[in-house]
């Protein structure tokens, strides 16, 4: 606790406005406060050796490879493992407490592993692809999660898996196609219920929040074969999924950094409602298939109907505390999962309208919240929409730059507004 912060807790007791009692707490409280700080910049810099060490390692040993005899370089290719896991031997049994053990000798052990599948392969000319490397290292070091409760080593493998995925699927496309990501990700899931159970506010769990959801969103189109053009009705389920969790109790009393589902799915809807606001989409829509029975028993519609119907649990879930009485257009926006199937190209003219209302929501939900970011997002929102009918549409350049005056306006007077209003409650 700081000089000053223990003067003036001194200076209150002797005015007696805080008790003894009180007093400690606050100390005590601060110096806790210290201790995490602490440990935290420890953490961040033994992780931050660790790596640096381990990729150390590998380069010496790349400058000199070829001029060592083999025995030398089995030695040296078990050398990083066998170090690694004495380190994460200590931190089990002499530091179990220290979350910077812990972390920097997982670490260590992390990339030890990846460094001898890949020195012993190159010995012996074993062969092999970069997805088999990636699941034999990823496979390999995800008990040092539970072992360890190494939170770096869970975001390191959800990396690692991610990689394989768009390795598997995006990069390699048609000639490898492989659904193993969704077993690999499932690895990791008791970590994460576990994180969100005891260190819900920490940042590790933030970290998890954020590198899962996003890589979900990423390995999502892993799926897609010969119908990927459908794939937007799985993302459109998949992102109102993510917004009703983030609308869950957890997640909302959190701040906004951390709520990674919420920001997703609210953006993600957003983009694909504008996607769908214009035509040419629907270019490549459910009317362009060669087979209507074809494409119901396809992988990408049977994706898209689950999680259709998972979207629908969790909004009947959310809204049924309500009685149905305080549903936000957002939610409803999934529906149009099945309206493609009877309104075609022009749907684009009800996603116009959509987006729209939207925007409008926002912003009267911004003035009674006295909200400025709320506010600021619908204007935003309907600026957007604006900006995409000012390319594919025939409007004259004076109605155009008409609409971009009335909206900037419109910005600036609503934010005038509610600062005037806030000044004068203030007084």
């Amino acid at each position: 606790m700081s000089d000053k912060i223990t003067n003036e807790l001194e200076e209150l007791l002797q005015a007696n406005v805080v008790t003894t009692e009180t007093a400690e707490k606050i100390r005590e409280y601060f110096h806790q406060k210290k201790e995490e700080n602490h440990n935290r910049l420890s953490s961040i810099f033994g992780i931050l050796g660790a790596i640096l060490v381990g990729l150390g390692i590998i380069l010496v040993f790349a400058h000199n490879w070829d001029n060592l005899s083999r025995l030398i370089k089995i030695i040296l290719s078990f050398l990083p493992l066998l170090i690694g896991q004495l380190l994460c031997g200590y931190s089990i049994l002499k530091k179990s407490e220290s979350t910077v053990w812990k972390e920097t000798s997982s670490v260590f052990l992390f990339f030890a592993i990846g460094a001898s599948i890949s020195l012993v392969a190159q010995v012996y000319n074993i062969p092999g692809d970069i997805n088999s490397f990636i699941i034999s290292w990823m496979l390999l070091s995800l008990p040092l999660v539970y072992l360890l409760q190494s939170s770096i080593v869970s975001l390191l493998y959800i990396a690692g898996i991610t990689y394989y995925g768009c390795n598997a699927n995006y990069f390699t496309y048609p000639s490898t196609h492989s659904f193993l990501y969704w077993l690999l990700l499932l690895g990791i899931a008791p970590h994460y219920y576990q994180l969100i159970k005891t260190k819900a506010l920490s940042n590790f769990t933030l970290f998890h929040n954020w590198f899962i959801a996003v890589s979900i969103v990423i390995c999502l189109g892993t799926i897609a074969h010969k119908n990927g053009h459908l794939m937007h009705f799985s993302y459109m389920s998949l992102f109102t999924i993510f917004y009703f969790i983030g609308k869950t109790q957890f997640f909302d009393q959190q701040k906004l950094k951390n709520n990674s589902f919420l920001i997703i799915g609210k953006l993600g809807i957003l983009y694909l409602l504008l996607l769908y606001s214009f035509k040419w989409f629907w270019d490549k829509s459910f009317y362009k298939t060669d087979s209507i029975s074809e494409t119901l028993l396809s992988i990408e519609f049977i994706t898209a109907f689950v999680l259709t119907l998972i979207a629908a649990f969790f909004f009947y879930k959310k809204n049924n505390q309500t009685n149905f009485k305080e549903i936000y257009l957002l939610e409803l926006v999934f529906l149009m999962n099945i309206f493609p199937l009877i309104s075609g190209y022009e749907f684009s003219i009800v996603a116009n309208a959509i987006v729209l209302f939207i925007g409008i929501f926002d912003v009267k939900r911004g003035i009674k919240l006295n909200h400025l970011g709320i506010l600021n997002f619908g204007l935003l929102l309907i600026t957007i929409l604006i900006t995409c009918r000012f390319f594919d549409t025939d409007l004259s350049f004076v109605i155009r730059g008409i609409l971009f005056i009335t909206i900037g306006l419109g910005f600036f007077l609503a934010n005038y507004f509610i600062l005037k209003k806030r000044n004068r409650n203030e007084k």
